[in-house]
C-alpha cells in the first residue's frame, strides 16, 4: 500500500462518519443506525461496492430526507467520499468498512429500504460472487424492508445480462429495466431523476470515455 493511501487509511478511522466493525463480531449500530448513528427516523438506503462513495454522496445531496451507507472494503477509497461528505456537511450519508458477505452482520431485518449496486464487479469465472446472485439477494432480503429495492448500475453486458435473466426467471418484480441508460432516457423525465441518474462515478466516467453503453435496472424481491 503507497504512503497515501496509508495516510487516507488512517485518517478516515477517526472520521466520525466512518464504521469499521471488530472482525468477526456484529457492528456496533447493528439495529441502531437510525437511533444511534443518523439520529433521526428516515429511510436508509445502502450502496454495496461504493468505491470512492460518489454515488452516495450525490444521492445524499439528492435526497436530505433519506440516509445513506456507503459499503466497501477498501478505506483508503472511501476516504474521498467521506471527507467530501465532511465538507459538505452532509448528516444524512456514512461508511461502513466491511466485506458485503457479512452485510447481515451489520443490519437487522427490515433496517434497509434499498439497495444500490453501482459498477459492481462482473466477476466472469465466479457467479456465486456476483452481487445479484442468489446468494447475495438472500442477504439483502434478511435486512431489506418488505418490497424493499434493489438498483442496479452498469457497464458489463455479462452482469446485466445475468441479473436481467435473475429477474425473469426467480421471478423478481421489475420495475425499470433498460440496457442504454442516457440513450434512452425520456425527455420529459422528473429533472431530479436525471440529475440523480447523471452522478457518474469514477469508474463510471473511466468506462463511458472509452464508449461503454450503462445498463440500469430496478427491481423489488420478496
Amino acid at each position: 500500500m503507497g504512503k497515501d493511501k496509508l495516510r487516507r487509511f488512517a485518517a478516515v478511522k477517526a472520521f466520525d462518519n466512518f464504521v469499521e466493525p471488530v472482525i468477526k463480531e456484529q457492528c456496533e449500530f447493528k439495529g441502531k443506525w437510525k437511533s444511534e448513528f443518523f439520529k433521526n427516523d428516515n429511510p436508509i438506503v445502502l450502496e454495496l461496492g461504493c468505491g470512492k462513495g460518489e454515488y452516495s454522496v450525490g444521492l445524499a445531496k439528492h435526497y436530505p430526507n433519506k440516509n445513506f451507507i456507503g459499503v466497501d472494503i477498501k478505506g483508503a477509497r472511501m476516504f474521498i467520499g467521506a471527507e467530501q461528505a465532511r465538507e459538505d456537511n452532509l448528516n444524512n450519508v456514512g461508511f461502513l468498512r466491511t466485506k458485503i458477505d457479512f452485510i447481515e452482520d451489520c443490519f437487522v431485518e427490515n433496517e434497509i429500504d434499498e439497495i444500490w449496486l453501482t459498477f459492481s464487479d462482473p466477476q466472469p469465472k465466479k457467479e456465486n460472487k456476483r452481487l445479484s446472485s442468489p446468494i447475495f439477494i438472500n442477504r439483502y432480503r434478511n435486512i431489506l424492508k418488505k418490497g424493499g429495492i434493489v438498483h442496479m448500475k452498469t457497464d458489463s453486458d455479462l452482469l446485466f445480462e445475468y441479473t436481467e435473466e435473475q429477474i425473469k426467471t426467480v421471478p423478481y418484480e421489475c420495475l425499470e429495466l433498460t440496457w442504454d441508460l442516457y440513450g434512452e432516457l425520456p425527455e420529459n423525465i422528473d429533472p431530479m431523476t436525471r440529475d440523480i441518474f447523471h452522478i457518474k462515478t469514477h469508474y463510471e466516467k473511466l468506462f463511458t470515455a472509452k464508449g461503454a453503453v450503462i445498463k440500469y435496472c430496478k427491481f423489488k424481491i420478496s
